[in-house]
């Protein structure tokens, strides 16, 4: 099955695009509007990348449930 075999290329470059993407908006977070409240910066449990390649993975399998 081909899903099986690229699952981990698929990773790799969503993991890649996460980490650009998410420096990016670090960025342009810190040069918009300063901001002195405290935010949360609690991190999750599961990554983006983890969560974007589970759901990509769901779209091309040929389950219709996660169970």
């Amino acid at each position: 099955m081909i899903l099986k075999d690229q699952i981990t290329n698929i990773f790799v470059q969503i993991d890649d695009f996460c980490k650009e993407f998410n420096e990016k908006i670090k960025n342009l977070k810190k040069n918009a509007l300063p901001d002195e409240k405290k935010r949360r910066n609690r991190s999750c449990l599961m990554s983006d990348s983890e969560i974007i390649t589970i759901m990509i993975g769901f779209h091309l399998g040929a389950h219709k449930t996660f169970k």
